[in-house]
């Protein structure tokens, strides 16, 4: 009998994640929808735009090391040893490649051919981050995407293939899972901060313009839910403000995700997702999740995660009209609510703010 998961997410109203100026945020609080997309372009619209050249000196300061090295996501191994490492060094920048460990560049993350090499797109650090140039020539400006049986993958395991997750058959790149919802978190930024502002954009099978296309939006969505903001997206995200005078929100309140796009994704090719409802959105000390008629089934249980992968707290139910979460003993942070289900083929993912 096959075990399927329900996600629900919890995220509180502004985490503290990072430096925030005092007041940043404030036109966009209680917006949802196309209002807080408005509000969020017009926070973080004008940013002080930097040189192409200038762009390898800022990647010591957005995408550094530990041990000061480059960070590069396409070829890092997250706990393990990177296949080769660069240094902050103009020998180790391209130049000329023929191979991976050759050398490493500048790469638009969000294609410079999906906006026609515009500016202020062009030198936006907020997409652009330092990959080996062989991978990065390997991605070309295929759209990201998920491949099971890839024609080509790196060294640290991405991979170019056709795309299986639905709604796009063409060939893509996989980035590894450790940074997928940092490139989702960058490609929600390249959105909403050029809302409005893409007329003559070429596109591609992923976006058009600057709007994400709806294949995309699912698949970015669960990228930034099974890849949560990590401590380098927060020191990252504070280096580049203080560059470019702007922040990347979706580092900052991630939730916004889930608030302009919608709470709930379909990760099921087979069967359509059934739609799960959360009363109170906010919850301050207890929420009630309303299960859908239709679904048949009984003996659930809730989990309670906390972002280190600790469980919190563990709930045995029989599924009626609906169950109801005691929240109040949490200390403020991120949850991982989680349903098991036995006997159901559906999936869905919700998204919770908790306000404490």
């Amino acid at each position: 009998m096959r075990i399927i998961w329900f996600l629900v997410l919890f995220f509180l109203v502004f985490l503290s994640f990072g430096q925030i100026p005092t007041g940043y945020y404030d036109n966009a609080q209680g917006l949802t929808g196309i209002p807080l997309k408005q509000a969020l372009h017009d926070i973080i619209d004008g940013h002080n735009a930097q040189s192409y050249s200038s762009l390898h000196t800022h990647f010591g300061n957005t995408d550094r090391k530990a041990d000061g090295t480059v960070w590069d996501m396409y070829s890092d191994v997250p706990g393990g040893t990177p296949p080769y490492i660069y240094n902050f060094v103009s020998s180790d920048q391209c130049g000329n490649y023929s191979k991976e460990g050759d050398c490493y560049n500048r790469e638009h993350s969000w294609p410079k051919s999906w906006f026609n090499s515009g500016n202020p797109m062009y030198t936006d650090l907020f997409h652009l981050v330092p990959t080996d140039g062989y991978v990065n020539g390997r991605r070309g400006n295929y759209p990201y995407g998920e491949v099971t049986n890839s024609t080509w993958t790196s060294l640290n395991g991405c991979k170019v293939g056709s795309c299986t997750f639905p709604g796009y058959t063409g060939v893509v790149f996989e980035p590894i899972d450790e940074y997928k919802g940092d490139f989702a978190r960058s490609y929600f930024y390249m959105s909403v901060r050029y809302y409005n502002e893409d007329a003559g954009w070429t596109g591609s099978p992923m976006v058009d313009g600057a709007e994400l296309k709806a294949w995309a939006v699912d698949m970015l969505k669960q990228w930034h839910i099974n890849d949560t903001v990590s401590q380098k997206e927060l020191d990252r995200n504070n280096a580049i403000y203080n560059i470019q005078n702007s922040r990347n929100p979706f580092i900052d309140d991630p939730s916004w995700v889930f608030d302009i796009w919608g709470p709930t994704t379909s990760i099921s090719k087979e069967i359509n997702s059934e739609s799960f409802q959360i009363y109170p959105n906010p919850v301050i000390d207890k929420c009630s999740i309303y299960f859908p008629d239709e679904i048949e089934t009984s003996n659930w249980n809730i989990k309670v995660f906390n972002t280190t992968g600790k469980e919190i707290d563990v709930e045995e139910f029989e599924k009626d009209h609906s169950v109801e979460i005691n929240t109040k003993d949490l200390l403020s942070g991120v949850y991982f609510l989680i349903l098991r289900s036995s006997n159901n083929n559906n999936y869905s993912t919700i998204c919770l703010k908790f306000i404490k």
